[in-house]
């Protein structure tokens, strides 16, 4: 089981925090290794909504699949793949803090077969990669770069 999970103050309204990183066409710009985003459902996101990433993990490049499985705008997303070896949930959660946003990002996952092996190995890099997309994150949120 991989369950990692990291936080950030940012020094930018919860509102605008959370709309920013629940816009999955705003991905590409926050996370480090994903390079394309596309919606696969019309309309607003909710409940339901998915949307097809690509991103490159351990030199490979990976196309999956995102649902929308709970939606509080402004408070909490949790997005869950079961496609692949390796099913992952993704949450954010936004409280406010300290005149600022605390954004939580957490992923977790229950790898099988050859994958479990990897999931040990998976896990730290899995925490390093999430805090480099939180600290670009609030790079971008606070200077705008």
């Amino acid at each position: 089981m991989v369950n990692v999970r990291t936080g950030i103050h940012i020094d930018r309204p919860r509102a605008e925090v959370a709309a920013f990183a629940a816009d999955p066409d705003n991905a590409p710009r926050w996370y480090v290794n994903i390079h394309r985003s596309q919606r696969l459902t019309d309309g607003p996101l909710r409940v339901g909504s998915k949307v097809a990433f690509t991103a490159k993990f351990l030199g490979r490049e990976l196309d999956y699949t995102y649902e929308f499985v709970e939606f509080v705008p402004g408070a909490r997303l949790v997005m869950r793949t079961a496609q692949g070896p390796f099913p992952m949930q993704t949450t954010y959660t936004w409280t406010d803090d300290d005149g600022g946003t605390r954004m939580t990002l957490g992923n977790s996952g229950s790898p099988s077969g050859f994958s479990r092996l990897a999931g040990l190995v998976m896990e730290p890099m899995i925490r390093r990669e999430t805090r480099k997309d939180l600290q670009k994150l609030k790079s971008i949120l606070e200077t705008g770069t």
